[in-house]
């Protein structure tokens, strides 16, 4: 960097010193200008334009989102067709008031004897008093006639103590803690508010290290059915641990979710959480060069990524080929989906070819639209600084086939939403409790969620499932069970 802190004596300096001032002074401003530039960049990212999540965005929202979704033609609301869900009275209620007028309203005749004409009905959904039920289990003993011997009967499997919650309010408390992410406070508020028996914090821990130990082996043959899937999603995120950052990773698919806690986010994350190691499918993520180290297996990049990018790139430094390249990714996403809609399984190799040459051009376009950085004049170790623009630009030039594998696999998506959705729940739970105290917490808290999540997934009620697990009866996705 140059100094400028005194004030140069111009009319001692001859015409070659002016010159030579007079370009230091401009080498150094087109540095500023560059730096500045960046430094503005950093504070102008947002939602809308990076990765970072909307509650990152502040008090000051950025401005409406223009959505890259091109309009439907069709109006807000149900379509028709469209399944009714709402109230409707039934048949047969479980209760029946009788409101019968007790005198005329004309003359004020007694009416209480007489019979009535008719009626019309008006019908309350509402909840039964909610209260614990207690059932005693008797074990009765009984004597043989023949030999004598004493003979006792056999309590069920789950009733294991002489006074227990059951299998329901034991669902309902993990449903509660590990669905609906509330607190153990919140939790034996609830308990005690609406059934009058408030549960104690130590209970409701036990019966969550109860069911997270029962589901192990289910949570194994989830991860086990992950590794043999066509495409699965991956993605990580930060996490509060005993005080400490560690990293929340997720692999899924539309109908099965595996998480895991890990300290690292990298390489060896990944292979302790052992999905990615031996997959040989096609692994969709964020573009984490952590993900791409594993060469067995086809990878598929986030589009939805590349897009905020390239918004961010068109926006703040005014490249014109990002707003083209935009277009081109979602006309080829167009182009997909049409085909996905008349049946087609794939492309012709023609309509491929035009799609791809059209991505390739505008690369090439973009090399010239691309500034220079001003050269550093104490160069550091390493590779050379590059504009943001062409390290977007190299990146969609030199992973060309992950970018373009939504359009030579029909089975591969446009975008990483899957494992970006199944990522979010996790992260509103560190909202509403800051993270997690102790690490067997954290993981006992995925093994339950990814046996929530894939229950979800595939239609199936998870207080059910949950009860099921405390009967000792846990329900099993059908993708996770050996044929």
């Amino acid at each position: 960097m140059k100094s400028f802190d005194q004030r140069p004596d111009i009319v001692q300096m001859s015409e070659a010193e002016k010159d030579a001032l007079l370009i230091a002074q401009w080498e150094e401003i087109k540095r500023l200008q560059a730096r500045l530039k960046e430094l503005e960049g950093q504070l102008k990212k947002d939602s809308r334009t990076s990765s970072k999540a909307p509650s990152s965005d502040g008090p000051k929202k950025p401005k409406r989102t223009r959505s890259q979704r091109k309009a439907s033609g069709r109006k807000p609301g149900g379509q028709p067709g469209h399944e009714y869900h709402g109230l409707e009275a039934v048949e047969k209620p479980d209760h029946i008031e009788v409101h019968e007028p007790s005198q005329c309203e004309e003359c004020g005749e007694d009416l209480s004897a007489q019979a009535g004409l008719n009626y019309e009905a008006r019908q309350v959904f509402d909840l039964p008093v909610l209260r614990f039920e207690v059932t005693e289990h008797r074990r009765v003993c009984k004597g043989c006639p023949t030999c004598g011997e004493i003979s006792w009967g056999a309590y069920p499997p789950a009733v294991a103590n002489v006074v227990q919650y059951g299998e329901r309010v034991q669902a309902l408390s993990v449903y509660l803690s590990d669905y609906q992410l509330l607190p153990y406070g919140r939790q034996s508020d609830f308990f005690g508010d609406v059934f009058h028996r408030r549960l104690s914090v130590g209970t409701l821990q036990t019966i969550r290290q109860r069911c997270a130990q029962r589901l192990k082996p289910i949570v194994e043959a989830i991860r086990q059915a992950l590794i043999g899937a066509a495409v699965v999603h991956f993605d990580e995120s930060g996490l509060r641990v005993a005080g400490q950052r560690q990293w929340l990773h997720v692999a899924s698919t539309s109908t099965l979710t595996y998480y895991r806690v890990h300290p690292k986010r990298g390489r060896q994350a990944l292979e302790d959480m052992a999905i990615l190691p031996a997959f040989q499918g096609t692994a969709i993520h964020d573009g984490y060069s952590s993900y791409g180290a594993y060469e067995q297996c086809d990878h598929g990049l986030c589009n939805a990524h590349h897009l905020r990018e390239l918004t961010f790139m068109h926006e703040h430094h005014e490249q014109a080929w990002a707003q083209e390249m935009i277009a081109g990714l979602l006309a080829i996403k167009q182009t997909v989906d049409k085909a996905k809609g008349r049946g087609k399984t794939e492309l012709s190799g023609k309509t491929r070819n035009v799609l791809t040459q059209r991505y390739k051009t505008i690369l090439d376009q973009a090399l010239e639209q691309i500034p220079e950085l001003p050269p550093v004049e104490k160069p550091t170790r390493g590779r050379k600084k590059q504009h943001p623009a062409k390290n977007l630009l190299d990146r969609l030039r030199t992973h060309q086939s992950a970018v373009l594998a939504f359009m030579n696999d029909f089975q591969v998506p446009f975008d990483n939403n899957q494992a970006e959705r199944d990522i979010r729940m996790l992260k509103v739970q560190q909202k509403i409790s800051g993270g997690f105290r102790k690490a067997h917490g954290a993981l006992r808290f995925c093994d339950i969620r990814s046996y929530l999540s894939t229950a979800r997934k595939q239609g199936v009620n998870v207080i059910e499932v949950l009860q099921g697990v405390f009967l000792g009866q846990p329900w099993k996705p059908p993708e996770a069970v050996p044929a």
